[in-house]
C-alpha cells in the first residue's frame, strides 16, 4: 500500500517542485522611469543576490509606460517619477496604492556658450536667443514638472509662463522623441547635438548628464522656481513577488542606493 502511494506522490511533488522552481526562475516585471535606470540597475541586481528572484528591468517616460500597461503588458511593479500614473493605475484597479519612494529636484543643464547663475536663471531662459529644451509633458512627468516651474516663474514676472510655454522645445520623454546612441546620457546627447542651450530636466539627469560631457554646466533652480518631484512605486494586487520587491525598494538598504544616485529619501 505504501508503495503505491509513493508511486502516486513522488511525480507529483516532483511536478510541484519543478513548477515553483519555474516561478521563483520568473523574472518579476518591473517597468521604471528612465531616470531611475542607474540606480534600480544596481538596487534590483543586489535584490536579486538576496533573494534569488530576478527582475526584467524596462525603463522610459512615465506615462508611456502608464499606457503600455493599461493596453494590457505585464509589468507587476511599476516605478514613476511622479505620483499621478501609479495612482491611476490604482483607481483603475488591480493595482495598490502607491508608496512614495524617492525625492528629486529640478536642474538646468548649460551649454558651454550659456553663461548664468541661480540669481539670473530665469532672466537667462526668457532670453530671445536661448533654446530652452525640455521633455514631454503627459508623456514624461519631467516635463510636466518643467511646467510646473513655469508656472512660477509667472508669478515672479508676469508674461514669462506665455513665452516659456511658446519657446519650450520638447526634445525627449516623447513617443516620437529621438533615442541617444547606445551608452550615451540622453541630456548630454542633446546638448552635445546643440539642439538646446538649456535644458529643464532632473538634478539625478543633470549629474549624469555632466558625467559624459564635462563641459555642460549645472545650475541650480532657486527656492522660489523648484518644484519637488515625488517618485511612487506600486505593485499588481495579490502578486506576492510583486509585493516583496516593492518592500525591498522601501528598505534601507534599497533608500542608501538611491540616495548614492543623488535621490532624496521620503
Amino acid at each position: 500500500m505504501m508503495r503505491r502511494w509513493l508511486s502516486v506522490l513522488l511525480p507529483f511533488a516532483a511536478s510541484f517542485a519543478m513548477s515553483s522552481a519555474h516561478a521563483q526562475a520568473s523574472p518579476v516585471q518591473l517597468y521604471a522611469a528612465g531616470s531611475l535606470r542607474d540606480a534600480l540597475t544596481e538596487l534590483t541586481g543586489q535584490f536579486e543576490a538576496q533573494t534569488g528572484q530576478t527582475v526584467g528591468l524596462t525603463f522610459g517616460a512615465s506615462g508611456l509606460l502608464r499606457a503600455r500597461i493599461e493596453k494590457g503588458e505585464a509589468a507587476q511593479v511599476f516605478a514613476s517619477a511622479d505620483m499621478d500614473h501609479p495612482q491611476r493605475l490604482a483607481q483603475a484597479g488591480g493595482w495598490t496604492t502607491p508608496s512614495v519612494f524617492a525625492l528629486n529636484q529640478m536642474c538646468v543643464l548649460a551649454a558651454p556658450s550659456v553663461a548664468a547663475s541661480p540669481d539670473m536663471l530665469l532672466a537667462t531662459m526668457l532670453q530671445p536667443g536661448i533654446r530652452v529644451g525640455t521633455s514631454t509633458p503627459k508623456a514624461d512627468p519631467s516635463g510636466d514638472y518643467a511646467w510646473e516651474l513655469f508656472r512660477r516663474a509667472e508669478v515672479l514676472q508676469p508674461g514669462a509662463y506665455a513665452l516659456l510655454d511658446a519657446k519650450a522645445l520638447k526634445l525627449t520623454g516623447g513617443a516620437d522623441s529621438p533615442r541617444p546612441p547606445p551608452g550615451r546620457s540622453t541630456y548630454a546627447w542633446i546638448m552635445g547635438e546643440g539642439k538646446a542651450d538649456v535644458f529643464v530636466t532632473y538634478c539625478t539627469n543633470a549629474v549624469a548628464a555632466r558625467q559624459d560631457m564635462p563641459s555642460l554646466t549645472i545650475i541650480g533652480v532657486p527656492p522660489e522656481l523648484q518644484v519637488a518631484a515625488r517618485y511612487g512605486v506600486a505593485a499588481r494586487q495579490g502578486d506576492a513577488a510583486a509585493a516583496q520587491l516593492v518592500q525591498y525598494i522601501l528598505s534601507p538598504p534599497a533608500q542608501a542606493v538611491l540616495k548614492h544616485y543623488g535621490f532624496g529619501q521620503p
